[in-house]
């Protein structure tokens, strides 16, 4: 079964093919911030962007962010960096917006 995998991924150890994994799982992570976009967009009909995509955004650009880190992709590394911060930046902007809510109660 791991000689399998390995050869269908193309690499050599257990070590790249756990990070080819960890690559496909933030892959994955990354995707679902779409399909949570499209879902809430979907039911108010009109296009939102709930705090969860904010967080799959994360989740998943830090992930890929290890994996472009680990492959030495300079040019991944630098698109999921930029990514990252921006995705930091809008959930900080909607706790605040939340705590602003919260003082004027």
């Amino acid at each position: 079964m791991i000689e399998t995998l390995l050869s269908f991924f193309k690499v050599e150890t257990r070590a790249e093919l756990i990070w080819v994994i960890i690559g496909l799982g933030a892959q994955l992570l990354f995707s679902m911030r779409f399909i949570i976009q499209w879902i809430a967009s979907e039911k108010q009909r009109r296009s939102v962007v709930p705090e969860l995509f904010w967080w799959f955004s994360i989740t998943g650009g830090l992930t890929l962010l290890a994996y472009a880190v680990h492959r030495q992709d300079p040019v991944f590394i630098l698109g999921q960096s930029l990514g990252v911060v921006i995705y930091l930046r809008n959930i900080w902007l909607i706790y605040a917006e939340k705590r602003a809510a919260r003082q004027s109660i």
